[in-house]
């Protein structure tokens, strides 16, 4: 699998803010893959996503006028059945790769699931990632 464009995305810890961001990005008809969003610090959230088009996403948070940053990460499509993230994360591990934090979301194209890593060894994740998914189909 390749490896994509995340967007960390800072916004006020309140109600409706992560909404009003989905709706700014599905209105310029872009699919959100992933997602992930978590307190941060009193008052502040931050929300990680990947999306069908990191382009469209750029102009939308510039538009928006977002704090936010991009970074690539590595995704993976992993099979519904016991041990698949196991596998992922043993090969991870046994190539002294750490993962930093993951989350999961669905393929817009086929509606597989799909696995973000945040890793410092992009590059080398993916292929590693690759290996344990082609194992597993």
């Amino acid at each position: 699998m390749p490896t994509v464009t995340e967007f960390t995305i800072q916004l006020e810890d309140r109600p409706g803010m992560l909404g009003k961001l989905c709706r700014a990005i599905a209105d310029r008809s872009v699919n959100i893959v992933a997602f992930q969003s978590f307190l941060e610090e009193r008052g502040k959230s931050a929300v990680r996503l990947v999306t069908d088009n990191p382009t469209a996403t750029r102009i939308v948070l510039n538009a928006e006028q977002t704090t936010h940053s991009e970074m690539q990460v590595a995704k993976t499509s992993l099979p519904h059945h016991p041990g698949s993230l196991a596998s992922a994360a043993e090969k991870l591990g046994e190539a002294h790769i750490n993962i930093n934090y993951a989350y999961a979301g669905i393929e817009p194209e086929t509606d597989t699931p799909v696995v973000i890593f945040g890793v410092a060894e992009v590059d080398r994740a993916a292929k590693l990632l690759d290996e344990v998914a082609k194992k597993a189909a």
